[in-house]
């Protein structure tokens, strides 16, 4: 399992939010540069990027922090927020990003997931965020009608490989993710899903080790010191 430590930005800073809420957003770093470092040298080889800023406004706010990220780190990098068309999948491919997250887009347009995958193949993801079991969109500040795993499998069959899947109400919460969840995603379709929100320590690494998932994404547990990312990466790699 891939472990993909986290920095989110809104302002230019590294930040977190509780829930996803924007109100809460409490800076965890001082420098995005020397954070994704710090990653690099605790042994990971990517990086989870997401700017909370582009995911609100639909624009990319933030987009020479992630390029120079891309560009000298030395570290993979998966990005998403506020990537709306397939001009900006383009030019953030062709400056450097390693994988394009669509979230919002994927709830209200399939068309256009569906032609930067059938463009971009598995260098395309989709970010299915729920509350309560159904998908939310612009920046979590939207709620839809659409089950998790309805969505889930509508991707699958326009070609998705990768999939993000994130309990808001376990966001930034070190409460443990929402294993139930991640399970009958996991199940349901035959894409490679990443698990977000809740993680806290070793044992839920563990845990989703276990699970065979693709992926999973750290970002609380590493800012406030309760997961060590060189020991998450050690077990996640047996």
């Amino acid at each position: 399992m891939i472990i993909f430590p986290a920095i989110d930005i809104k302002g230019g800073e590294c930040v977190r939010l509780y829930k996803g809420d924007y109100a809460t957003a409490h800076k965890v770093a001082e420098n995005p540069m020397d954070t994704a470092d710090s990653f690099k040298a605790a042994g990971a080889q990517w990086v989870h990027m997401v700017d909370l800023d582009g995911a609100k406004s639909g624009n990319t706010e933030n987009a020479e922090i992630f390029i120079s990220v891309a560009k000298k780190s030395g570290l993979l990098v998966e990005l998403g927020g506020g990537i709306r068309n397939m001009n900006t999948v383009e030019s953030y491919l062709e400056a450097g990003i390693s994988r394009i997250i669509l979230g919002s887009a994927a709830v209200r347009d399939p068309d256009f997931v569906k032609e930067a995958v059938k463009k971009y193949a598995e260098k395309i993801a989709v970010g299915i965020d729920a509350r309560n079991g159904f998908v939310s969109a612009d920046g979590w500040t939207k709620d839809s009608d659409i089950d998790y795993i309805t969505m889930a499998k509508k991707m699958e069959e326009i070609g998705v490989k990768t999939i993000i899947f994130t309990d808001i109400s376990k966001d930034g919460m070190l409460s443990g993710p929402n294993l139930e969840q991640l399970d009958n995603i996991n199940k349901a379709v035959s894409c490679d899903i990443t698990a977000s929100g809740g993680i806290k320590d070793i044992g839920d690494i563990k845990a989703l080790t276990e699970m065979g998932l693709y992926g999973a994404i750290c970002g609380k547990s590493i800012y406030s010191g309760t997961l060590s990312l060189k020991e998450a990466i050690g077990v996640s790699a047996r």
